[in-house]
C-alpha cells in the first residue's frame, strides 16, 4: 500500500506546485511578480498532487494536438512540470504520478502523451520514446553570406516583444506543420511570454509576409555587449518558416543585424537546410545533436489509424504495452492504413519502441540491429522502414 494520495490540484494549490517543481530542479521559488505570468500557464484541473500529507510530489499537462504523418492533428497531452520532493524519490511517487496521469488521458480520449525528459532514463518505464530530435548550429556574421540563388521574395516586418506576442501565435497556428508539431494553446503562449519578459536582453521578432500573408517568423536577441571580449551572440528562440522564401528571408534579415559577431540558432530540425543556403557552408557549424521530444501513445490502435505510410508491402506488429494492455497486441501496418489484426506478427515492440518509430526519426531496422526489436520475419524490418518513413525530420520546435 501507498502512503500517500493522489489528487487533482485545485487553482488555489499550482503556486505550491510550481514551488516544489521548481525545487527539485534547483530553481527558486517564483516571486510575486513571476507568479503573474506563472499562473497562467497552469491549466485548470491539469495538475496533479501527491500528498503526505503535505504535497511531495507533482506532474501537471495541458491540452494540444500533435501533428502525425500525413498532416492529421490528433488529440495530445503535453506533461511538463514533473517532480518529487528530495526525501520522497525512489518510493513509488513518480511512478503513481504518471500512472494515474496516463489513466486520465486514457478515459479522456487522448492519443499521445508528450514530455521533455530533464533525464534519458526516466520515462521510458511509462511507454515515452524519444520521438523527435533537434540540432543546435552557429554561424559566423562576418563570414556567412547567402547564395545568389537563395530564394528571394516578400517583405520583412520588425516588432517589438509586445507586438510579437499579439502576432506570432497567428502566424504559427497558419503555418503547414511538419510530422511532430504541435498546436501551440494559450497557455503555452503565456509560458513563453513569461520567459521572454524576464529574458536579460530585449527580445524582438520579425515576420515575414509572403504572397498570401504572414507565413514565418523568427524571435531573437542579442547578448554579450556589455561582456569582455565584446563577443555579441544573436540567439535565435523561435524560427518557423511556412515556405523556402519565407526561410531565406528571416535568415537574410538575421546575418543582416549589425554590431552582432554570432547568430546561433537552437533546437533546430535535423534537416534544417541552412548549409544549403550559405555561400560557404563552412561559416556554419554544428554545435549538439540532442534530444527533444518524448511521446507516449495512449491510444495505439487511433495513433496508428492516424498517420499516413509509405509504399511498401504490409508488415504485421505485435505491441506490448505492460501499463494499458488495451493497447496489446497485433496490427497489420500498411500502405492504405492500420488496423488490429490475428495473422502473426513479422516484428514484435514494445510500446516505447514504437514510439521512436512512429514519427520516422528511428528506423525499425536500426532497432531490431540494436536488439530493441523482435524480428520473426527477415523481410520486415526493411518493409517498416518503408511504411514509417518520412519525408522530412520529425521536430517539434516547442518546449514547454
Amino acid at each position: 500500500m501507498n502512503d500517500f494520495e493522489i489528487r487533482t490540484l485545485g487553482t488555489g494549490e499550482h503556486r505550491a506546485a510550481s514551488n516544489l517543481f521548481r525545487e527539485t530542479v534547483h530553481n527558486p521559488p517564483s516571486d510575486d511578480a513571476e507568479w503573474v505570468y506563472a499562473a497562467r500557464y497552469y491549466q485548470p484541473g491539469g495538475a496533479l498532487g501527491a500528498f503526505d500529507p503535505e504535497l511531495i510530489g507533482t506532474a501537471r499537462f495541458f491540452d494540444a494536438e500533435l501533428t502525425v504523418p500525413g498532416g492529421a492533428r490528433l488529440p495530445m497531452a503535453g506533461v511538463t512540470s514533473v517532480g518529487v520532493r528530495a526525501d520522497r524519490t525512489r518510493r513509488g511517487v513518480l511512478r503513481a504520478l504518471m500512472t494515474t496521469q496516463l489513466a486520465d488521458f486514457a478515459a479522456r480520449g487522448v492519443v499521445f502523451a508528450n514530455l521533455l525528459a530533464s533525464e534519458a532514463g526516466i520515462y521510458s518505464r511509462f511507454g515515452y520514446g524519444l520521438a523527435t530530435r533537434y540540432r543546435t548550429y552557429s554561424v559566423d556574421r562576418h563570414r556567412a553570406r547567402l547564395r545568389p540563388d537563395a530564394p528571394v521574395g516578400g517583405e520583412l516586418e520588425l516588432l517589438d516583444l509586445d507586438r510579437a506576442l499579439e502576432a506570432c501565435p497567428g502566424v504559427y497556428d497558419g503555418l503547414e506543420r511538419r510530422p511532430g508539431m504541435m498546436s501551440r494553446p494559450e497557455v503555452l503562449w503565456r509560458l513563453y511570454e513569461m520567459q521572454l519578459r524576464r529574458h536579460a536582453s530585449p527580445v524582438k521578432a520579425v515576420v515575414h509576409h509572403g504572397p498570401g500573408g504572414p507565413d514565418g517568423f523568427a524571435t531573437y536577441s542579442v547578448g554579450g555587449a556589455l561582456a569582455h571580449p565584446w563577443t555579441k551572440t544573436l540567439e535565435v528562440a523561435d524560427l518557423f518558416a511556412g515556405s523556402a522564401t519565407a526561410f531565406a528571408g528571416l535568415w537574410r534579415f538575421l546575418l543582416g543585424v549589425d554590431l552582432v559577431d554570432r547568430v546561433v540558432a537552437d533546437s533546430r530540425p535535423l534537416d534544417d537546410p541552412i548549409e544549403l543556403l550559405l555561400a560557404d557552408h563552412r561559416s556554419g557549424n554544428v554545435d549538439r545533436i540532442g534530444d527533444e521530444h518524448w511521446i507516449r501513445l495512449v491510444d495505439v490502435p487511433a495513433a496508428l489509424a492516424g498517420r499516413a505510410y509509405g509504399h511498401a508491402a504490409p508488415v504485421v506488429i505485435e505491441v506490448t504495452d505492460p501499463l494499458l494492455p488495451g493497447n496489446s497486441g497485433t496490427y497489420l501496418v500498411g500502405p492504405d492504413g492500420a488496423g488490429r489484426t490475428d495473422r502473426p506478427a513479422g516484428l514484435r515492440l514494445d510500446v516505447t519502441t514504437l514510439a521512436m518509430v512512429y514519427l520516422g526519426t528511428w528506423r525499425p531496422s536500426a532497432l531490431a540491429a540494436a536488439g530493441r526489436i523482435e524480428v520473426r520475419d527477415p523481410a520486415a524490418p526493411e518493409a517498416a522502414d518503408l511504411l514509417f518513413g518520412t519525408r522530412v525530420a520529425a521536430w517539434s520546435g516547442s518546449h514547454f
